[in-house]
């Protein structure tokens, strides 16, 4: 495997208001369906964490308002900021998927497609995150965005702290549940042999678990969630890894990151770090002051990029009918 790469791009501060949905953007929005029926995949009772996450707050400090809040985003707020024009239709519903709980979002004509398990961040599957798997979706994957609070959803940061709290006393029931999420979308009738973890945040160190796991992942996708350096334990990661940062976040320090990549380069990981200079924790939110929108559609684009290149099968079925 190529060696690992740290690649730093320029950020600039821009304000966003009034954006677009789905169906302004050229999309079709996507259609409710009822529940769909999974066929269950044998999987262990358990699964085991592989290191412990650092408790931290899903906005950067300093934004957190004096009565404790920091504002969470709200729905169809980031179509612009995202590569959201030119999506095919979907289809989307609440489901669970081999006994985990989520939202499933995937193209709506016939067809086999690669899968992402999505995971949220400290707020919950909100709809912030429920628009990503939509858009997501719409270019041409199978997402099932996992609902590790059961569907709790936060507004405020001391419910949502509590919330991350409770996952991250119990990692391994987390670990569990996108296990077997990620056994089950490969048995679907609707997806290739290879899927991705993608998150944000405290979605960020789940992806970083989920691939640390026995689940058996193609690609790993971390945006700025905290890590281990711990080579032993980072022998087990899921290569290839797309790690997404910002250079001022003062939640996952410059230094662990740095350390991050030199780590998985000497074990041989093919790795794709970016640090953006002057981003903080949670800049691809586009909620609160730290929100950086030109490092948020660069990284977007990259991880699009990423997960076309390692997880996208040039002989798989999209045909309708």
């Amino acid at each position: 495997m190529r060696a690992s790469t740290l690649a730093v791009a320029v950020a600039v501060l821009v304000a966003l208001s009034g954006c677009a949905g789905l169906s302004q953007s050229g999309a079709t929005t996507p259609t409710e369906t009822s529940t769909p029926t999974e066929t269950p995949t044998a999987q262990p009772t358990s699964a085991e964490a592989t290191y412990t996450q650092t408790p931290h707050m899903g906005c950067q400090p300093g934004a957190i308002e004096k009565n404790g809040t920091c504002r969470v985003v709200t729905s169809d707020s980031n179509a612009e900021i995202f590569d959201a024009e030119n999506l095919s239709a979907i289809t989307a519903a609440n489901t669970t998927i081999n006994g985990t709980p989520g939202y499933l979002a995937r193209p709506a004509d016939n067809g086999t497609y690669p899968a992402v398990v999505m995971i949220h961040e400290w707020w919950g599957l909100n709809e912030n995150i429920r628009h990503m798997a939509d858009i997501l979706a719409g270019h041409g994957y199978v997402v099932f965005a996992v609902d590790l609070y059961d569907g709790r959803v936060a507004t405020n940061a001391s419910y949502a702290a509590e919330l991350s709290g409770e996952v991250r006393d119990n990692p391994d029931e987390a670990v569990t549940k996108m296990s077997r999420a990620t056994a089950g979308l490969r048995n679907r009738s609707d997806t290739t042999n290879r899927v991705a973890s993608l998150g944000w945040c405290f979605g960020g160190g789940q992806s970083l678990q989920l691939s640390l796991s026995d689940a058996d992942l193609n690609a790993t996708v971390i945006y700025y969630g905290t890590l281990t350096t711990d080579e032993t334990t980072l022998q087990r990661i899921d290569g290839p890894v797309l790690g997404i940062f910002g250079s001022e976040d003062q939640v996952v320090s410059i230094e662990s990151v740095r350390e991050f990549n030199r780590t998985l380069a000497d074990l041989g990981v093919e790795t794709e770090i970016h640090v953006y200079e002057g981003a903080g924790h949670a800049f691809a939110n586009p909620s609160g002051e730290r929100f950086h929108s030109n490092a948020t559609q660069d990284a977007w684009s990259k991880t699009l990029r990423f997960l076309d290149e390692n997880i996208r099968e040039s002989d798989r079925n999209t045909s309708s009918g």
